[in-house]
């Protein structure tokens, strides 16, 4: 068989470079969960960790529709969750997951959480997925659960008990909440938080029509390093960046 090179995240010289790559692929984020509906109200929330200050990291601006989201709306926030540049606020629930997912993952560069209906519909069965087809296999054995919903999450040791669950996967079903995904570029943990949303909504119509059949632990542990890898996550984002890019460039603003 040919080997196909598939192509890799940019590597950049100038850390404003980076940054500012950081922020476009973020804006770009925003307004595609806007255009598929993850919005609801003020919830929801994308972080992607600053290349400079890797303490620090740039959210959205609370209470502004994801829609509307341009790179010139992005905040920063420091690790005590005060504002450093931008003048709008910060969701105290953002602040407390993403800053100790953060700290705990140094690996992680962006982290993604909102409250999208098939997530939440799939959070209420205290479940992880099951491997139902190739997409689905991303997660496999590399999704947790966190079964213990206290309400919003406004206390920093909520936020570490998150990411202690979480522990090194890619992905956290919520329960009776939604659901939550990092990644190793902007690119992956949006991906990936799209394509967890579908798995949602795939299982929760299988298993809706009947008994949906299981793909074998061997297979869907193949299949995941097939299609799960923080290379195919970054990947399979491109088309999407590239989509939403020409239909809203003012994100790019």
């Amino acid at each position: 068989m040919p080997k196909y090179e598939r192509p890799q995240p940019p590597i950049f010289e100038r850390v404003e470079d980076e940054r500012l790559h950081r922020k476009q692929r973020l804006a770009a984020a925003f307004r595609l969960f806007g255009r598929f509906g993850f919005s609801e109200g003020i919830a929801g929330h994308i972080t992607a960790r600053d290349p400079q200050f890797t303490d620090h990291f740039w959210v959205n601006p609370f209470g502004m529709y994801f829609g509307h989201i341009r790179v010139s709306d992005l905040i920063l926030v420091n690790k005590e969750g005060d504002v450093v540049k931008g003048d709008a606020s910060v969701n105290q629930a953002a602040f407390v997951i993403h800053s100790q997912l953060h700290e705990a993952r140094p690996d992680v560069i962006a982290a993604a959480h909102a409250h999208s209906i098939y997530g939440k519909a799939w959070s209420s069965l205290g479940r992880l997925l099951d491997p139902l087809n190739q997409d689905c296999c991303s997660f496999y054995e590399d999704h947790a659960l966190f079964n213990d919903y206290t309400g919003v999450v406004l206390d920093t040791s909520e936020g570490k008990r998150l990411a202690e669950i979480l522990g090194n996967k890619k992905a956290m079903i919520l329960q009776n909440h939604g659901i939550l995904t990092v990644g190793h570029t902007v690119d992956e943990a949006a991906f990936w938080y799209i394509t967890l949303e579908r798995s949602c909504q795939a299982q929760l119509l299988a298993e809706a029509a009947g008994r949906p059949r299981i793909i074998n632990h061997e297979t869907a542990r193949l299949a995941q390093t097939q299609v799960g890898s923080h290379s195919s996550g970054w990947f399979s984002f491109q088309p999407l960046y590239e989509r939403i890019v020409r239909e809203q460039p003012d994100l790019l603003e």
